[in-house]
């Protein structure tokens, strides 16, 4: 019953052939094993761009909007050319409601592969080489995932999902036996923790709020590996978001901003172990970065976003990539060919570490379909594809 991610990925002999046939008789074979639970089978997709590489391919997991238990994950091989939509489904034919409301944060460590499913409040841990399920760990309003010697880093939110400026309940980062899959300990953070990082013996975690509008926290958390309690918080900005740890030791944060006078920017803490400076990475004409995600490959930190601005009364997107060096904007727009006016509402970034093939995940309704496109190192689109809905989170399987 378990269908092949792809024939270079997976050691069995089974294969289904496309056409509709097949699809309704999967149909009903997995309806038998769901108790007429219904599974969409998955669907495959000849992209035609292939590679030999120690990168294998890659996983995409697509959020799913809120509420709608939509979450689903593709597979892409490199050997092949194959792209394959809802490899989960297929590989977990007894998963019931297979992997649940909104996929967060897609990670892949040692031999497993870790999906953060938020308003499902659990992790779905797999074998990386098939999607095959490993097991859970149950954690309320879970965010991201880091990992470090042995253990995996969760932030979570801790309490429902509701808006309110006088929220009590502060967020929290989840130690997790990687071996074992048990929760062996807990540090309490600021309000609606959101993506961390690991580097120089500490956790780093951007603390964002955003359930207390308007009154949004601003810090990031500054844990000791050693001892897993909160050291200190450093003072950045509004409804902090993504942070990632450069080689250096840089810690590079967004802001959403409050999405009014506040709009979103890019910030720098260098020597965050110690005495913090915190740096506005900016244009060369002082224009902040709109970061919906980020990604870092070498020196290069790639930002996709795009918001409406109040004060232009305009829709403001770009595509930037920053030197972690220099600190200086490379450029705002690293799509050369004009496709990024096909590209409604960009959502998820990866770039491949070898060959620098930009990957980006086209939110666009956020209801529908998505589309993924992959673009040369120079900006010019190689392929496109259809996802699952709002493509966000990419894993390299190696």
């Amino acid at each position: 019953m378990l269908r092949k991610i792809s024939a270079s990925i997976l050691n069995t002999p089974l294969h289904i052939g496309r056409g509709w046939g097949w699809v309704f008789s999967l149909l009903l074979l997995l309806q038998s094993c769901r108790h007429d639970i219904i599974v969409w089978p998955s669907e495959e997709e000849e992209v035609g761009a292939t590679r030999q590489d120690s990168i294998l391919g890659f996983y995409l997991l697509n959020e799913g909007n809120m509420g709608s238990n939509k979450c689903t994950m593709d597979f892409y091989d490199y050997a092949t050319g194959t792209y394959t939509r809802n490899v989960y489904g297929n590989a977990n034919p007894s998963a019931v409601k297979e992997l649940g409301d909104v996929g967060n944060d897609l990670r892949i460590y040692g031999s497993r592969m870790w999906a953060v499913i938020n308003c499902s409040n659990k992790i779905e841990v797999m074998e990386a080489r098939t999607a095959r399920r490993v097991g859970q760990v149950n954690l309320a309003n879970c965010r991201y995932i880091a990992f470090h010697e042995g253990y995996a880093y969760v932030s979570s939110y801790a309490g429902p999902v509701q808006i309110n400026p006088d929220y009590e309940q502060k967020g929290i980062v989840v130690k997790i036996d990687t071996a074992t899959l048990e929760k062996v300990d807990t540090c309490i953070v600021g309000f609606q923790p959101d993506r961390l990082d690991i580097t120089g013996g500490k956790i780093y975690v951007a603390n964002s709020g955003g359930y207390m509008f308007p009154n949004y926290e601003n810090t990031v958390s500054v844990i000791d590996l050693a001892t897993f309690c909160e050291e200190k918080r450093i003072p950045v900005a509004v409804n902090l978001h993504h942070l990632i740890a450069d080689a250096r030791g840089q810690v590079w944060v967004s802001s959403r901003g409050d999405y009014y006078g506040n709009a979103s920017a890019l910030y720098c803490i260098t020597d965050p172990a110690g005495e913090a400076h915190v740096r506005r990475i900016a244009t060369p004409d002082g224009t902040d970065l709109v970061v919906e995600n980020m990604t870092l490959c070498g020196d290069s930190l790639y930002l996709i976003g795009k918001e409406f601005s109040f004060s232009e009364m305009r829709d403001v997107e770009n595509y930037a990539i920053v030197d972690t060096r220099t600190h200086g904007v490379l450029t705002t727009s690293f799509i050369t060919d004009g496709t990024e006016a096909s590209i409604q509402e960009p959502y998820g970034i990866a770039v491949h570490p070898h060959t620098r093939e930009i990957l980006i995940g086209d939110a666009r309704s956020h209801v529908n379909p998505g589309t993924l496109f992959c673009f040369s190192p120079d900006g010019l689109l190689l392929w496109k594809v259809r996802t699952g809905d709002i493509p966000a989170h990419f894993a390299f399987l190696r």
